[in-house]
């Protein structure tokens, strides 16, 4: 028997959810619970959930197909917390689409079309070569838009024999996901904070509508919490002043902490990509490690960029990587053991471990940024492990995921004031227990 007994709000959002499901669904398929951080949203999702009497969904590929919840989340990082306690998560792009790929020969077709444009626009002049040129411009966004994968709905998915879907950390999901989402006509369950960052494109499209229930009593974390002070004043827009708000939480000035001490600050979140290419250059630096393009060996903090189901590697997994060796001018390889301490890879027939090829443009953009690397680098890089320095990341990336101790950059990013709130609240709400904001 649980102990758990739930506060007045939290009671209601239970029996809320239990009368949408119950009596609802046809005239309503999307039900938010909403809530800011440490509100209790996943335990009522929970309690909810054994009301109902809901499972797990099982696939026929399992066995016999036993219709429950699907849970799925928009990052890879976030549906790994999930499983890690007991929640049997995927991202929404596994659950609902299937993966295709133009083949080289299309892309090699439309290039050559590409090329033959750009020699005959040559003999043009005036108002004909502007239009040409605008055309040929279309055409090379097509070109680079071919290189890379294209998601196509699965009918065949969990989705469209599940009882309900379930979906955390909502606030990325766009339009287009949440139209292909409500298509498979089943009951969506969505766990959103509307505090958080929208995708970078566009608004989130299930916390861009009131939601069925707010949750905004404070549960995770005692109200006198400091982190939850402080995100809660990043999230109204309140100035928050320099100085300590208890032994583990404080805003300091950027000039007042070195490299040195950021490293025994735990993770490290920015805004902007060009600050977090900066910072993690000077937090190499502060380590003691290498200069160049290569990581140095297991002392690297290293982030996974793309899923790789076949080798359990998850977009936003932090990896070690030892054994490097530098395979020329595309990727090297090293023996990669993941944040679970798990050797990704089975061992070669003598038992040894297997070297992952690991693309080396990201880390190149350390040295010298190039926009067209990863476009012109396509054909190889579908058939390498994607991977770059991990000492700072952005609040984008760092999205599902949390860590004991954070170091907040504030690089100022925001396009307004509400993306300027969101961000650092974001960023604020992924510490558990230390955390230093530097402005």
């Amino acid at each position: 028997m649980t102990s758990f007994i739930p506060s007045n709000g939290q009671a209601a959002a239970i029996r809320d959810i239990k009368a949408w499901f119950e009596t609802r669904t046809d005239e309503q398929q999307v039900f938010r619970l909403f809530g800011y951080a440490g509100s209790g949203k996943s335990t009522v999702l929970k309690f909810a959930l054994e009301e109902l009497g809901l499972a797990p969904h099982r696939s026929a590929r399992d066995s016999s197909c036993v219709p429950g919840v699907v849970t799925a989340t928009f990052t890879g990082k976030a549906a790994l917390v999930l499983s890690r306690k007991g929640t049997p998560a995927r991202t929404i792009h596994s659950l609902i689409y299937s993966v295709t790929e133009a083949t080289e020969e299309e892309v090699e077709a439309a290039a050559r079309k590409v090329r033959e444009a750009e020699i005959s626009v040559r003999s043009l002049s005036g108002f004909d070569r502007t239009a040409a040129e605008a055309g040929i411009e279309a055409m090379r966004q097509a070109l680079s838009a071919m290189k890379k994968p294209r998601f196509a709905l699965n009918s065949q998915s969990d989705a469209a024999e599940a009882k309900l879907i379930v979906l955390d950390e909502v606030s990325m999901v766009g339009d287009d996901m949440a139209r292909d989402l409500m298509s498979f006509k089943k009951p969506i369950l969505v766990l959103g904070d509307p505090g958080q960052l929208p995708p970078i494109k566009g608004e989130g499209a299930f916390t861009n509508a009131a939601p069925d229930v707010m949750l905004t009593e404070i549960h995770r974390q005692a109200t006198e919490s400091a982190i939850i002070r402080l995100a809660t004043m990043a999230r109204e827009g309140q100035p928050i002043s320099f100085g300590s708000y208890d032994d583990h939480v404080a805003k300091m000035h950027k000039n007042d902490i070195t490299p040195d001490q950021a490293l025994q600050g735990g993770q490290l979140i920015c805004g902007m990509n060009a600050t977090r290419l900066q910072l993690n250059n000077a937090m190499r630096g502060a380590a003691g490690l290498a200069d160049g393009v290569l990581p140095s060996g297991a002392t690297e903090k290293i982030i996974c960029l793309k899923n790789q189901n076949d080798l359990g590697l998850i977009n936003g997994m932090f990896l070690t990587l030892e054994d490097i060796v530098d395979e020329g001018s595309l990727y090297f390889s090293a023996v990669v053991t993941d944040e679970d301490g798990r050797r990704v890879g089975a061992p070669d027939p003598k038992g040894k471990p297997v070297r992952l090829r690991i693309y080396k443009g990201h880390f190149e953009d350390h040295i010298a940024f190039d926009r067209t690397r990863h476009d012109r680098d396509w054909k190889e890089k579908k058939h390498l492990t994607e991977a770059t320095f991990g000492w700072a990341i952005t609040a984008h990336k760092a999205q599902g995921s949390q860590w004991q101790n954070v170091i907040v950059w504030d690089d100022g990013l925001g396009r307004s004031e509400l993306d300027r709130r969101r961000w650092l609240y974001t960023a604020i709400t992924r510490a558990e227990r230390g955390l230093v904001l530097l402005a």
